[in-house]
């Protein structure tokens, strides 16, 4: 599994890929994300606890606005 950081509030999360973990479809943890691909044409890697707190039909700037508070929650500022 590759290392890299969450698009919203930088908490490093961990990549699934290859064949070791070919069936895992990540359980909402700490160091898991996924890659949104948004209806305004961007695509942003994010955790899990950035996904939980954005709209329903996020744009890129809702991804700007997502922050950390702590290692299991995240939620967006003040526009």
């Amino acid at each position: 599994m590759a290392r890299d950081s969450c698009d919203g509030c930088g908490r490093t999360v961990t990549v699934a890929g290859g064949i070791a973990n070919l069936w895992t479809f990540g359980d909402g943890g700490e160091g898991t994300a996924m890659t949104l691909e948004l209806a305004d044409g961007t695509a942003h890697l994010l955790c899990y606890p950035c996904i939980e707190v954005i709209p329903d039909e996020p744009t890129a700037e809702d991804v700007d606005r997502l922050e950390q508070v702590d290692e299991e929650t995240s939620r967006l500022r003040a526009a």
